[in-house]
């Protein structure tokens, strides 16, 4: 018993102070539990060796060979292991908080690198560890056809398919956890799902998951899935994938220029094309959105989506154009995407020329070549249900103009609608120029009143405005860009005749006031799921108050400019909302409180 006391002792002399040994040997050392430390001090097992410290290898690294293993946490900063973990444990969180809403993301853990046992392979499917499924997305797929697969285990040696922030020369003693390419693309997917409205892509989402297990000739086109995933990255942030976004950007680019140059999948790089527009003008890169918006648009034309679902044996403008591959949209699915595709364009083309003040490219004319005859789209999942007759239109957005309130009320119908308004209403204000003198002894131009005659038409076949907390998210997001748009189109027809007129004026001045109040059923939740094109709009909406706030405070006797003043305060807690999550009100959200501020 002396004699084990004494080789006791003289195991425990020259023992480093408490964690200055060296990650591994700590580990090594933490592996054993209480009970077999005991057998390895009282029996006649030879004593557990000690780290020695020495650097950059511990002499117990060294002779097992794996002197890059031996890392050192000298309580200065985070070793590489520890933001590896840290990284990985966020990620999990991330995808806890997509499947359940109410799921509330605790304070990063940090995981002592020490605890990890080295006969577990990976901290994935261990107890104390957090499972991936992304079959159970908050937002329901559409159709029953949707892949259900449940990834509790992850395989393990395989790397993500693009550089990420794990890609670090790290040496680790047990094989390293990743998702896969296919386990990655589908958890972007489900990112993006709840999106897709707020991009206004009209894809069936669960077509779109099983395509990834076809063969690459049945898949859509890479420009389209990496754009998609690009915008899943963006809307991440700032969680850790995010981190992609320059990858996926880059890939989604040079797979919509290769697509460009073969003419494979024309439709597949139009909604791309859609996609890496907003994306841009999202992040208020206009001349590249610009860009984008303008190349989608002339490829609709190029293709003939204008022209709609032709009638049979009748003329179609598009059938004397170059066959284009529309591949691999299945039968029943190929008309359906092109009218929703189309839509997709139009509302890019015509909002966005509103909002960076140039021209259209989509035209609407008389003649078969530029005229509009798509029908106003459905939602895709009433396509797939077969109650919608692909039926041919005629001139669908004039009609419309002029007063016709006739066809679809579906949520990406009225969306267009909002967007013909406020186009025609901008068009309209531009060609009259009050500082001219035109005194309108009759009224405002015929034009003028026919517009805000179909405003006034239209807005009651919509949800109002006090019952939008009674709809669906994704319904209530879009009802709150169709409400505000509406309201702008009314500001943009008349702002030009309110300093002359005291019609035109209260016409603004109820529109502004409307605006407002849609603002005040948006939570904070709405805000990551908007259509960008509501920040220019709020904007156009705070310069008309702060130009009503000059009226109201300059006039005599001196008037009480509070209620405009908490009126533009709404908005711009609105603007600030939104440009927390899309960066493209930064100057607009300056200009404002700088205006103010001069006040």
């Amino acid at each position: 018993m002396a004699n084990k006391t004494a080789s006791t002792d003289k195991a425990v002399q020259g023992t480093l102070q408490r964690g200055k040994a060296c990650l591994r040997c700590r580990k090594r050392k933490m592996v054993l539990s209480s009970s077999q430390l005991s057998l390895f001090f009282w029996t006649d097992h030879k004593p557990l060796q000690r780290c020695d410290g020495n650097k950059p290898a511990c002499q117990q690294c060294t002779r097992a060979k794996k002197p890059e293993c031996c890392e050192y946490d000298d309580g200065k900063g985070k070793t590489r292991t520890q933001i590896l973990r840290e990284t990985i444990t966020r990620l999990e969180h991330r995808i806890r908080e997509l499947e359940d809403p109410e799921y509330i993301s605790p304070a990063v853990v940090l995981y002592d690198p020490h605890l990890q046992s080295e006969s577990s392979p990976s901290s994935y499917g261990s107890p104390g560890s957090t499972s991936i499924s992304v079959s159970h997305s908050p937002f329901p797929s559409e159709g029953n056809n949707s892949p259900t697969e449940q990834w509790t285990h992850l395989p393990t040696g395989v790397t993500s398919p693009s550089p990420t922030p794990f890609a670090t020369d790290i040496f680790f003693e047990e094989p390293t956890t990743y998702p896969s390419s296919f386990e990655l693309e589908h958890v972007l997917l489900d990112i993006f799902t709840p999106h897709r409205h707020q991009c206004g892509l009209g894809i069936h989402m669960g077509h779109l998951r099983e395509s990834l297990s076809l063969s690459s000739e049945d898949q859509r086109h890479p420009a389209l899935m990496k754009s998609i995933y690009l915008w899943a990255c963006f809307i991440s942030r700032p969680k850790p994938l995010s981190q992609h976004e320059d990858v996926f950007l880059v890939q989604a680019l040079d797979a919509h220029r290769e697509g460009l140059r073969v003419g494979d999948k024309i439709l597949d790089l139009i909604q791309a094309s859609c996609l890496l527009s907003l994306y841009f003008l999202a992040n208020g890169r206009v001349l590249e959105g610009s860009y984008h918006a303008s190349a989608a648009a002339a490829l609709a034309v190029q293709c003939g989506l204008q022209a709609g679902v032709p009638p049979e044996d009748g003329y179609n403008p598009a059938s004397s154009r170059e066959n284009l591959d529309l591949k691999p949209l299945k039968y029943g699915h190929r008309d359906a995407e092109r009218v929703l595709t189309f839509w997709m364009v139009y509302n890019l083309d015509r909002s966005w020329s509103v909002a960076l003040r140039k021209p259209c490219v989509l035209l609407d004319g008389q003649d078969p070549w530029t005229s509009i005859n798509c029908p106003w789209p459905h939602e895709i999942a009433e396509y797939e249900s077969g109650n919608v007759p692909l039926v041919h239109s005629f001139q669908t957005v004039r009609s419309f103009l002029q007063g016709d309130m006739s066809g679809s009320y579906s949520m990406p119908a009225i969306r267009a609608k909002a967007s013909a308004l406020f186009h025609q209403a901008s068009q309209l204000s531009s060609i009259w120029n009050p500082m001219a003198g035109v005194k309108f002894a009759d009224g405002y131009p015929e034009e003028i009143q026919a517009l805000e005659l179909t405003i006034s038409r239209f807005i009651p076949t919509i949800v109002p405005v006090q019952q939008l907390n009674a709809t669906m998210l994704e319904e209530k997001q879009t009802l709150v860009v169709v409400h505000t748009l509406v309201q702008t189109a009314m500001i943009h027809l008349y702002q030009r005749f309110a300093d002359n007129d005291a019609v035109a004026y209260e016409k603004c001045f109820k529109a502004a006031k409307a605006a407002v109040e849609v603002v005040k059923y948006i939570s904070d939740q709405d805000y990551e799921f908007l259509d960008p094109i509501i920040g220019p709009a709020w904007t156009t909406i705070a310069e008309w108050q702060i130009r009503e706030l000059i009226s109201v405070e300059s006039s005599w006797p001196l008037g009480n400019g509070a209620d405009v003043r908490n009126d533009i305060a709404t908005i711009l807690y609105a603007m600030n909302g939104l440009n927390h999550r899309f960066p493209i009100l930064g100057l607009s959200v300056a200009r404002i409180q700088k205006r103010l501020a001069e006040l």
